[in-house]
């Protein structure tokens, strides 16, 4: 048992559902998936953001990401968060659930967002993100160190095509199938007060326009290129259009580099 870095509260790592986790959407008596055909199921009833952030939140559909998840939450932890609690669950999406505006990342951190239970939150990627939306009017707080650190997001929702941490940073192509049904759903109940997306790196972004397609969205033939700055527009079933805007991704790989350089990142995001 660890304490939260926030509360104090002690937890087991990973984290049971609906045991006081800060943000837990989840409840002992939310459903799980255990196959491709429950994580369909359970994503195509659910109603609303809260409940498909609570099923998302305890899948069981893919056995080598549970299985890496979890070893990384219980006994691979990275010694400088040795003595703090891991969430080691799927992370659901965050950020406002009437969202106009939608991020769309890759895959949560080992040791970020699987061990803090929040998107981007308790990494330098996230460092980079959040203190963007944080300029831009998004967020509350230029920082995100742990769920509970009271960030707020208004206007944007952060999501991603992959929930879990997986192993070296590379879900396979069926994992990446699987998990899809979720970003399907999130795409289909943002829908509605949808204006922008923003996808971070040819993975999100080629993520995006596949759901786009399943869902019946008009999307530009030949198929709109990425690149840092990309812009198309995808039309909903309802004939309304969506703009979908590309940036290199947050990783230290690119703003170490200096690929992703922090006015290259706030261009992007004022377009939103």
């Amino acid at each position: 048992m660890d304490p939260h870095p926030l509360t104090g509260q002690q937890f087991a790592s990973p984290v049971p559902p609906g045991t006081g986790w800060p943000g837990d959407p989840a409840t002992p008596d939310t459903p799980v998936a255990d196959t491709e055909q429950e994580v369909s199921r359970l994503a195509e009833e659910v109603g609303d953001m809260p409940e498909l952030d609570a099923r998302i939140s305890v899948c069981r559909a893919c056995p080598r990401l549970v299985a890496w998840r979890e070893t990384v939450a219980t006994r691979q932890r990275r010694a400088s968060f040795a003595d703090q609690p891991y969430w080691g669950r799927p992370v659901p999406s965050f950020g406002d659930p009437e969202a106009s505006v939608l991020v769309i990342g890759l895959a949560p951190a080992a040791n970020g967002a699987n061990r803090t239970g929040r998107m981007f939150t308790g990494d330098r990627s996230g460092d980079w993100l959040f203190a963007a939306l944080h300029r831009a009017g998004f967020a509350s707080l230029p920082t995100a160190v742990a769920s509970g650190d009271g960030l707020v997001l208004t206007g944007l929702r952060i999501t991603a095509p992959v929930r879990c941490a997986p192993p070296a940073n590379k879900p396979t192509t069926e994992e990446k199938r699987i998990c899809s049904h979720w970003l399907d759903r999130d795409l289909e109940l943002a829908e509605p007060h949808l204006r922008s997306m923003l996808a971070l790196g040819l993975i999100g972004w080629d993520a995006t326009l596949r759901a786009a397609r399943r869902l019946g969205w008009q999307v530009p033939k030949p198929k709109p290129k990425f690149g840092h700055g990309a812009e198309t527009t995808l039309l909903t079933p309802a004939g309304r259009p969506v703009r979908l805007l590309g940036s290199y991704h947050v990783s230290q790989q690119n703003t170490f580099t200096g690929k992703l350089t922090r006015e290259m990142f706030d261009a992007v995001v004022a377009r939103l």
